[in-house]
């Protein structure tokens, strides 16, 4: 089945959203509802279908192409179909690294456009940003290095792939240059005043994840990255409103990302005080899994 939906994928245009939306969750969902055994074989037959793969590209392509302004307040099928792109996309990678599976036709994305589609947003729905914080998040554990895909830059011109860094710093980070790192913190820190559920924990995992590749890349820019003093006055926004606790999913693994890097700044022990004295407090039953998985994370760093 998983081999004839691919092949069916394979022969659609873009434009076929009523077939190739759901064609393309079912293959997400035969990716990750399934043992490690059946998920190593399924990825090798769903790399090996190259029409799939072709058809990928363009469906990704579409995200800058389709006009921001056509897409109405609720997620058209259009965009559903971009999010399911995305998300097996980013799916790939990381089976792929896992079990270093061959890869027979290989991706081009533009990493400017992915991370201007989060630093300006331009009217994409907030399933569509997540989907593809997934990928960036997906390419950043990866260094950039994935087998599967080819990261291109704004130079266009034959042969070229990215823009050549422009200071050492810019070079550590290549293929990130710092500016663009600077907007992105920004932009994340941005999305997570919307206190939506879904875009907070995919910001904050695209944060902890960002900060991880500066870290290994260079740690004076992760250091400085993780203190920025916006953290704190961000925190504050978080709290305030209906519910105060420090015990928010989002706050806790934010918390838990600046005792990790030491950013006492925007954490002190006073904070961390009361979280563990609010932790002492709660009904640890009553917790939601994202909230107890946030507090034990959080508890395990300090």
């Amino acid at each position: 089945l998983l081999f004839s939906v691919s092949n069916l994928c394979g022969k659609c245009s873009p434009r076929d959203t009523d077939l190739l939306q759901p064609s393309l969750n079912f293959l997400y969902w035969s990716l990750h509802q399934t043992t490690p055994c059946s998920q190593q074989r399924a990825v090798a037959v769903l790399l090996s279908n190259v029409s799939l793969l072709e058809l990928l590209q363009k469906v990704l392509e579409c995200t800058w192409l389709w006009s921001p302004p056509s897409r109405p307040a609720h997620l058209s099928s259009e965009d559903a179909l971009l999010c399911s792109g995305w998300l097996l996309v980013a799916s790939f990678l990381l089976i792929q690294h896992r079990y270093d599976t061959e890869v027979h036709q290989t991706l081009s994305v533009d990493l400017t456009e992915v991370l201007n589609a989060v630093i300006f947003r331009n009217k994409k729905p907030i399933l569509l940003l997540v989907s593809i914080m997934q990928f960036l998040r997906a390419v950043l554990r990866q260094n950039f290095s994935s087998s599967l895909l080819v990261i291109v830059g704004q130079n266009k011109a034959p042969g070229a792939t990215q823009p050549q860094p422009s200071s050492l710093q810019d070079t550590a980070l290549h293929p990130l240059a710092m500016q663009q790192v600077f907007s992105l913190v920004v932009s994340l820190q941005n999305l997570l005043v919307h206190k939506d559920l879904l875009l907070s924990q995919a910001v904050v995992a695209c944060l902890e994840t960002l900060v991880e590749y500066l870290y290994v890349k260079n740690q004076d820019v992760a250091l400085h990255v993780a203190s920025q003093p916006w953290h704190r006055f961000l925190l504050f926004t978080l709290l305030s409103g209906g519910q105060k606790s420090f015990l928010q999913p989002e706050v806790l693994r934010l918390m838990t990302l600046f005792v990790r890097y030491q950013s006492s700044n925007i954490i002190s022990q006073k904070e961390i005080s009361q979280i563990i004295q609010e932790a002492a407090e709660a009904n640890i039953a009553e917790l939601s899994e994202a909230t107890s998985c946030a507090l034990h994370l959080f508890l395990s760093q300090v």
